[in-house]
């Protein structure tokens, strides 16, 4: 993708990876700063806390006290080491200064699986995944990551409001071209979108796995790719989390 012509055919829709691959791996083939451009980010999930209903807490603070009470006991899974969910579950750690043990997973659903079936007492995921188990009664979502409720859970409340600031962070459906596109590629490109992503009915289908569309300019979601690039090498160092070779 980074070497293809800058013509608007050939067109990049990566998740979370793209901002935290810069820090996760000691080289990549590209620089996601340099080699792309961004057109808008279409859609975002945030993370969820979820706990297999058999941990005793119904609150975010509650499984912050079990926690405290069980040091070394309590562990979480998350879809792979490096994936955002993990860097949601260390940020939640690191801010209260937890001693839990992250359990990485070949993916959501393995992820999930386990912590349904209790192996795994908590997990970190995107809400898209585990937003049937939750509505089924197999995972209790303790909060969600955004800076707001989630429409499709308005009664599972954000982090901030559990008690826990500064905890926001999303699962991401970005829209990317090669450096080099015309900008007036680009601006088209991002008034389809946005406008797509915005009708009723797709919004509708988005709501249904626990998407919201955003379909901010270009200007607006370069600026955020290079927040959150910082953003998470900062707790990819704190964590200690190793960079792949």
């Amino acid at each position: 993708m980074a070497k293809a012509p800058p013509d608007g055919y050939t067109i990049l829709i990566p998740s979370s990876g793209i901002i935290v691959n810069p820090s996760l791996y000691a080289k990549l083939p590209y620089d996601t700063i340099r080699d792309f451009a961004a057109v808008t980010l279409a859609a975002a999930s945030p993370h969820v806390l979820t706990v297999n209903p058999t941990v005793p807490a119904k609150t975010v603070q509650e499984l912050i006290s079990v926690v405290k009470a069980n040091p070394g006991k309590y562990s979480y899974a998350s879809p792979g080491t490096g994936t955002t969910g993990q860097l949601a579950g260390e940020l939640f750690r690191l801010s209260l200064n937890l001693d839990i043990t992250h359990v990485p997973f070949n993916g959501a659903a393995p992820a999930i699986t386990s912590t349904v079936a209790g192996h795994t007492p908590m997990m970190f995921s995107a809400l898209p995944g585990a937003a049937p188990n939750i509505k089924e009664g197999q995972l209790r979502a303790l909060a969600v990551t955004s800076g707001k409720r989630d429409p499709s859970f308005p009664n599972v409340p954000t982090l901030a409001e559990a008690g826990v600031p500064d905890q926001e962070s999303e699962f991401i459906q970005a829209v990317l071209v090669p450096n080099g596109t015309p900008k007036e590629i680009i601006d088209k490109l991002y008034r389809e979108i946005s406008r797509v992503v915005l009708l009723p009915e797709i919004k509708d289908r988005l709501a249904a796995i626990g998407y919201t569309p955003v379909g901010n300019t270009p200007e607006e979601f370069s600026a955020q790719l290079k927040r959150d690039i910082a953003r998470w090498a900062k707790i990819i160092r704190e964590a200690g989390i190793k960079q792949i070779q």
